[in-house]
């Protein structure tokens, strides 16, 4: 499959964002990872649908739009209506009544779903949704914040999931040049990095060597 980056603007630079998506698109990216936290699921707070709206008018890159929120259908509509090409919610946060319904709403509006899976949240969860969804998001960090090192036990859990799961894979916290070639050879396609990326002297550099 075709290895995908995917910049996490957790990492950009607020104060000129319509520049830094540019520099992603014009380095090789291939999506916007987009975190949105709420302060409850997840001890951090950062952006809401304004921010996708306007980060929608500054990029033809296709957005993923990661919630890490308690309740996520209760603002899915706003963040569909704010230009999301993919959503991307948590288990943790859903029952399969809930996705199922999350799913067909998604469906509606032609975006992706996407579910996610904390560290040490283990594969069976995920198991009874994986018809359900586009794609998986496995998380290499605890959600919250940024700069994270990358946990390696999520290698095991990523080349199980592979064996069940033939669409794309994600893997999401501490991606860096050193553990990128475990990550891919586990068969993660595609790679999000927010401060790698980033916090690069040269973006396209970093991406390229990801890929």
């Amino acid at each position: 499959m075709k290895i995908k980056i995917a910049p996490s603007i957790l990492s950009a630079d607020f104060s000129k964002l319509g520049l830094e998506l540019k520099k992603a698109k014009l380095a090789g990216a291939d999506l916007i990872h987009v975190d949105v936290m709420d302060g409850h699921f997840v001890p951090n707070i950062t952006i809401g649908p304004v921010v996708v709206k306007f980060m929608r008018r500054s990029t033809t890159l296709a957005l993923d739009v990661h919630l890490m929120i308690q309740d996520p259908a209760k603002y899915l509509e706003a963040f569909v209506n704010a230009g999301s090409d993919m959503i991307t919610v948590h288990i943790e946060t859903v029952n399969l009544k809930e996705l199922q319904a999350i799913a067909r709403k998604l469906e509606k509006a032609k975006v992706k779903l996407g579910i996610s899976l904390n560290p040490q949240t283990p594969l069976a969860k995920i198991k009874p949704v994986l018809g359900l969804v586009d794609f998986v998001l496995v998380m290499s960090v605890h959600p919250g914040f940024g700069g994270q090192a990358f946990i390696p036990q999520v290698i095991d859990k990523i080349s199980q999931l592979r064996a069940i799961f033939a669409k794309d894979i994600a893997v999401d916290g501490g991606i860096n040049k050193q553990n990128a070639k475990s990550v891919k050879e586990a068969g993660a396609n595609i790679l999000v990095a927010g401060s790698y990326i980033f916090g690069a002297k040269n973006i396209k550099q970093a991406i390229n060597s990801l890929r």
